[in-house]
């Protein structure tokens, strides 16, 4: 049962007085609402009132939940209020992480997007591929590339980014592409620091069967873009989301190696630390980038 309803069971319950008064105005039962008030109980672990046959009165931890479960309910109408449209203009300013390679290319059209439709609003975007504490700088949102493990934070998914291998074709030394995984150990390799570093494994993209090997880097770093550079000028190869390198491919100046296989797929998630209600700038932010989402998982 949704416990935003069993919490609303239960301040009825209390301002009404009785389980009876509480059932009438919620046009229920009162066994009913006696089956909700024990299912929320079960669910807090706690005894939230002492019932008697004149009187209910609230435990010591009934009186916590009564308060806390008046505000979060508070906050809750307030934001489907805002959803429905009957809330503020989005107003003040937006601090958003996002990383280097997305936030300079694919994203910041959607942020212009989100500035031009809510004049209100301007936004601080800076470009970190790492942000060690949203709260502590003042970060309202990160777009983060990996999953997220703070469980203070709200993560929201918005997709996965493709990932593949590609190399420039001089450094094949014109002998045929590469069709397994298993041939391409014996590479020189770029490194990209955030997902792998002496280890690659590939998954073939219809029987799903894996390979991994390992390769020594000839360069590592932590820029997309720098790793992009390197094997366009013939250094290595690398495993690259396959947006970066859509017109490299294009082009021919890339080719995707054992192309019937890739690296595991990047999620990507917009994460902002959690609250009872998040203002209408932040929400309005959510949905801007979350449109942008189908052109990056088309590369």
């Amino acid at each position: 049962m949704d416990r935003l309803s069993l919490l609303e069971t239960f301040v009825r319950i209390v301002e009404a007085g009785s389980l009876s008064a509480a059932a009438e105005q919620l046009g229920s039962t009162q066994p009913t609402i006696s089956r909700r008030l024990q299912a929320l109980e079960r669910s807090l672990g706690v005894r939230l009132l002492n019932r008697s046959t004149r009187a209910l009165m609230l435990t010591e931890e009934g009186q916590r939940c009564f308060a806390r479960a008046r505000e979060l309910l508070g906050a809750w109408r307030a934001f489907e209020s805002d959803m429905h449209g009957e809330g503020e203009e989005p107003s003040g300013t937006l601090r958003v992480v996002a990383p280097h390679a997305l936030g300079q290319q694919h994203f910041i059209g959607a942020v212009v997007e989100y500035l031009r439709r809510h004049p209100r609003v301007s936004v601080e975007w800076l470009l970190h591929d790492e942000v060690q504490s949203l709260v502590a700088q003042g970060i309202d949102c990160v777009i983060q590339v990996g999953e997220v493990t703070d469980l203070g934070l709200v993560a929201v998914k918005l997709s996965e980014v493709e990932r593949i291998a590609v190399a420039a074709p001089s450094l094949l030394r014109g002998r045929g592409v590469p069709r397994e995984p298993s041939e391409l150990g014996d590479l020189p390799w770029l490194a990209f620091r955030l997902f792998y570093r002496s280890t690659v494994t590939m998954t073939h993209l219809r029987d799903k069967r894996t390979q991994e090997f390992q390769i020594s880097p000839r360069m590592s770093t932590d820029s997309i873009y720098a790793m992009k550079n390197a094997a366009l000028l013939g250094l290595g190869a690398c495993v690259i989301s396959a947006w970066v390198v859509a017109d490299e491919l294009a082009q021919g100046s890339l080719v995707r190696l054992a192309p019937e296989w890739r690296a595991a797929p990047q999620p990507v998630f917009a994460a902002f630390p959690q609250a009872p209600i998040y203002p209408a700038k932040l929400r309005r932010f959510i949905e801007a980038v979350r449109t942008v989402m189908p052109a990056l998982v088309a590369g």
